[in-house]
């Protein structure tokens, strides 16, 4: 899979959350769970549609292919178990979400493993 640029991801994310609160996503879900303008999530949309990430279908609604339900998965996970890391040391609820959200995508795998590791272990 080639590399996923971070705007992708959080889209993705975002799909993935709304997916979680709702049967189906259209664009104009993904415009107020972000706050972006219509036309920036529609050009999204389009890039993610083109590299095989996201389905469109007539009507509209928005579906991840195997490889974008995967790699939103993904980065679902890593900010979910840092947002945990985050809080188990003190940082606050809002604070650690934000961080978790801009740690996501940079964090090595090897890092991530190590922080998931000490969450299942010595949090839940």
């Amino acid at each position: 899979m080639e590399k996923i640029y971070e705007s992708a991801e959080n889209y993705m994310e975002t799909i993935l959350i709304l997916y979680k609160k709702q049967a189906e996503v259209r664009s104009i879900d993904i415009v107020h769970e972000t706050g972006f303008s219509k036309p920036s999530v529609s050009v999204a949309m389009k890039h993610l549609k083109e590299k095989g990430l996201i389905d469109i279908d007539d009507s509209g609604y928005i579906k991840l292919t195997d490889e974008g339900m995967t790699a939103a998965s993904g980065v679902y996970e890593r900010h979910l178990t840092l947002s945990e890391a985050l809080k188990a040391i003190g940082v606050s609820e809002e604070t650690a979400a934000a961080d978790a959200c801009r740690i996501e995508h940079y964090i090595s795998q090897e890092s991530f493993d190590k922080i998931k590791e000490y969450v299942e272990n010595k949090i839940k």
